[in-house]
């Protein structure tokens, strides 16, 4: 990677990313505490823990994937001057890194890309499958509904979706297999804004799943 004058070296980038993946975390820390539960917040700060920088920043996007009102009116560009703060080591070379036009942009974009990967559904042939920012499908095109788990998921687990095959209700992972949590045999599947996320109903029947924990294994 060039050197881009005094700012945006490889050790500089190398940590402002890491400062940033800690920033980005109390963000999501304090989305938590104001929407989730403790149990879940103690949760996913020890999955976190566990985690090298990139895949922080990936699992934290998956996050922010299924949570977007986490980066709803952020200012990057504060989280951004933050993150320099704990990079730079003295107040003089800080008041030139945060006032450099382009190197804030850089950043700006940089953090935008690794952060916002929205997903998206898409139609082909009638069918409903989904694709990640990147294009890859994540759920073929084979179901005649879907729905996106966008709840309060306070963990990096990657959530079930809700989909319609032959007018039956399952639930399946958007990896790219299709794999099937729960078999379409439900009349009915609802999301809940709590644990249990899930209400199932079948032949009149109503019931509550949470198979999460089961798919962080």
């Amino acid at each position: 990677m060039a050197i881009e004058g005094i700012f945006r070296d490889e050790i500089e980038i190398r940590q402002i990313d890491k400062f940033f993946a800690f920033e980005m975390g109390r963000q999501i820390h304090r989305y938590i505490k104001a929407h989730g539960s403790l149990s879940m917040l103690e949760k996913i700060e020890q999955r976190i823990e566990t985690l090298s920088i990139p895949e922080r920043e990936k699992g934290m996007a998956k996050y922010i994937d299924l949570n977007r009102k986490v980066i709803e009116n952020l200012d990057w560009r504060m989280l951004i001057a933050r993150a320099m703060a704990n990079y730079c080591d003295s107040y003089n070379y800080f008041l030139k890194m945060v006032a450099d036009e382009q190197t804030m942009c850089f950043y700006e974009e940089r953090m935008k890309e690794k952060y916002v990967q929205f997903h998206e559904v898409f139609e082909d042939n009638g069918k409903y499958g989904i694709k990640d920012v990147d294009g890859s499908v994540l759920l073929h095109p084979a179901y005649d509904f879907l729905r996106t788990p966008f709840v309060y998921v306070d963990d990096l687990v990657s959530m079930p979706v809700i989909a319609e095959k032959d007018g039956k209700m399952g639930l399946v992972l958007p990896d790219g297999r299709d794999t099937v949590v729960l078999p379409f045999d439900y009349d009915d599947i609802s999301l809940r804004d709590e644990e249990p996320w899930f209400e199932l109903t079948k032949d009149g029947q109503t019931k509550l799943w949470n198979g999460l924990d089961e798919l962080a294994d």
